[in-house]
C-alpha cells in the first residue's frame, strides 16, 4: 500500500503543478518557488511530516519536500546553534541532495554532448 500512496500523492502534486502551468499565467520558475515556499511553510508548521509518513517518497521527493527539508533543517539548526542555525540549518539539511544533483549533473555533462537549442 505504501507504493500506491506514494504514487497517488506524488502524482497529485505533479498534477497540481500541471494545472497551474496550463490554467494560469505563472511561469514554471514561479510555480517552483511557490511549491518550495509551500513545503517550507507546511514543514515549519509541522503539517508536512504526517504527509511524508503517509506517502513516503511521494511526498518527500517532489520539490515541495525540498522546502520541508529546509524548514526541518532550520528548526534543528536553531535548536542546536541558536540564532545562527537560521542561516546554517537549511543548508546543512539539504547538503546531501544538493551535492548529489551537482555531481550527477556534472557527470551527465561529461558523458553526453550538449546541443544548442535552435
Amino acid at each position: 500500500m505504501q507504493y500506491v500512496n506514494a504514487f497517488w500523492v506524488g502524482g497529485l502534486i505533479c498534477a497540481i503543478a500541471q494545472v497551474l502551468i496550463d490554467k494560469t499565467k505563472l511561469t514554471p520558475a514561479r510555480i517552483l518557488v511557490l511549491f518550495v515556499v509551500t513545503g517550507t511553510v507546511l514543514g515549519g508548521l509541522g503539517l508536512y511530516d504526517p504527509l511524508v509518513r503517509f506517502a513516503g517518497a511521494g511526498a518527500s521527493i517532489p520539490i515541495v519536500g525540498f522546502g520541508n527539508v529546509l524548514a526541518q533543517g532550520v528548526i534543528k539548526g536553531v535548536q542546536e546553534h541558536g540564532i545562527l542555525g537560521i542561516l546554517t540549518g537549511g543548508a546543512e539539511a539539504a547538503a546531501g541532495g544538493i551535492t548529489a544533483s551537482i555531481v550527477f549533473g556534472f557527470l551527465a555533462a561529461l558523458i553526453f554532448k550538449p546541443k544548442v537549442k535552435s
